[in-house]
């Protein structure tokens, strides 16, 4: 279905309670901090040894698995009861879906040198901010992009998977990591149009704004971090 990004006045003025740029500006308030949680908690496990804890008693494995499932399911959950849950819950799944990704995210830190890591995320940044800019600003309706940016991630999903248990894939890896750059590039673009969108929906009921605002800043959040794991697999200079 097609929009109007410049279209997000349909009579909600009366009861409108913050602008535009307060709404967006928050939405990205949100999505740094989920990166701090997930960045600190993953500092947070590498620093006190807890990650290499689990990887020796060979819990990790079980770990990742339970997180992924439960953030799948958080994910899930936000998506389809965000209009019954209330605000404080939202932010309270948001923060754990945080947590959760930075138990997985502290691994990298033992893979990838440290200078590596932040030069990835030091480019994520940049790449982030401009398709972000772009989304926001462009005139061109971003909508058709859907289908293409969902084949793109079922692909990298279904190539992760099977990469796990099918040896010899490691030939493909740059190649998935270029098709994953360039879709959460586009997702950048996509979900940062969409908060026009969700503001000119719920500008007229402040409880469903906060909602909508913690859940395109999940949106955003994993776009950044997936964008990120896919600049450091690509470019990453993995410890010895």
């Amino acid at each position: 279905m097609s929009f109007d990004p410049y279209e997000f006045d349909r009579g909600y003025a009366s009861g409108q309670t913050e602008t535009l740029g307060q709404y967006t500006a928050k939405t990205f308030l949100w999505m740094m901090l989920g990166l701090l949680v997930t960045f600190g908690v993953a500092v947070g496990c590498w620093v006190s040894g807890a990650t290499l804890y689990l990887i020796y008693s060979g819990m990790f494995q079980m770990v990742q698995i339970v997180i992924l499932i439960a953030t799948l399911v958080m994910a899930f959950t936000m998506s389809r009861r965000i209009e019954k849950m209330a605000v404080g819950t939202a932010i309270a799944m948001f923060v754990t879906f945080a947590v959760l990704f930075g138990l997985t995210m502290s691994t990298i830190l033992l893979v990838y040198r440290l200078t590596a890591i932040v030069l990835c995320f030091l480019l994520t940044a940049v790449y982030f901010g401009a398709l972000a800019a772009y989304g926001f600003l462009t005139k061109r309706d971003l909508s058709s992009m859907w289908t293409i940016l969902i084949s793109g991630t079922v692909f990298l999903i279904l190539f992760g998977v099977v990469s796990m248990f099918i040896p010899g894939l490691e030939m493909f890896e740059r190649v998935a990591c270029l098709i994953g750059i360039a879709t959460f590039l586009g997702w950048t673009a996509y979900d940062t149009q969409k908060l026009r969108v969700f503001y000119s929906y719920y500008a007229s009921a402040p409880d469903m704004l906060a909602k909508a605002s913690i859940f395109s800043a999940l949106q955003l959040y994993l776009d950044f971090v997936n964008l990120f794991l896919y600049l450091l697999r690509f470019l990453g200079n993995k410890r010895s």
